[in-house]
């Protein structure tokens, strides 16, 4: 991580304070360098000092919209830096619901909020439809997902880990669910993928046209049909419509 500016700016930081695992910097070199020096509109949740916003907006420069949530009024303060900030509680969807009416579409989330498996899952089931298309979704210190105090434990159902596992089979819808529910599935049809790291999970939100493989060129002993629907593979391999 010798290149990552993000990384640099984290360990030169003097002024407000700001926590972060170390690892996370790789992750979000990664998840965020290309929306940098362009015009959207970031929101992090879970603000403490106010020490993160000013990191993102050095990294994500002076035309990003930097939008901030936490629970403690005390953050209020910070709209004097030019954030725009929101007292409320994630766990509650009126809250969400408040919100959206004065922002309805963001680019980036990053939770880093309080971590039970209630407010990471109101949170995401709140903000990714309003997500715009080719937008990320972050959600970091799943940790959490292994903690009774939050919610959670090993294959704790209701646990954010296990509502992930949820997210990847109906992502994949297209290959087993009957047909009538497809165009239904908001995630089969929105969600284009789900990186899971160390306590850290990136989704990326992309509309997806159905399923297609094709085959080019000609040589080799194994001829495959010139094109596949995901039609024809259920049908293939005998899943039902």
């Amino acid at each position: 991580m010798s290149n990552n500016q993000l990384l640099a700016s984290f360990i030169n930081k003097s002024d407000r304070m700001v926590y972060k695992w170390i690892d996370y910097f790789e992750v979000y070199e990664k998840a965020f360098s290309s929306y940098r020096n362009k015009q959207i509109t970031f929101l992090e949740i879970g603000i403490q000092n106010g020490g993160s916003l000013q990191m993102w907006r050095e990294f994500f420069g002076p035309e990003a919209k930097i939008i901030g949530v936490d629970v403690d009024p005390q953050c209020k303060a910070l709209e004097a830096e030019g954030f725009e900030i929101w007292i409320g509680n994630q766990a509650d969807p009126h809250f969400w619901e408040e919100f959206k009416t004065k922002n309805p579409s963001i680019d980036l989330v990053l939770d880093d909020g309080g971590h039970t498996m209630e407010q990471q899952i109101v949170t995401f089931q709140s903000l990714f439809p309003i997500l715009s298309n080719g937008g990320t979704y972050v959600c970091e210190d799943t940790h959490t997902s292994y903690f009774p105090s939050h919610g959670g434990g090993l294959k704790q159902q209701g646990s954010f880990h296990e509502y992930i596992k949820t997210m990847l089979d109906e992502m994949h819808a297209w290959y087993y669910a009957p047909l009538s529910t497809i165009a239904k599935s908001y995630l089969a049809n929105n969600l284009y993928s789900i990186s899971i790291y160390d306590s850290i999970v990136v989704m990326e939100k992309r509309r997806k046209n159905p399923p297609i493989a094709l085959a080019r060129g000609f040589e080799g002993g194994v001829k495959n049909p010139p094109s596949m629907t995901y039609l024809e593979l259920r049908h293939a391999f005998g899943i039902p419509d």
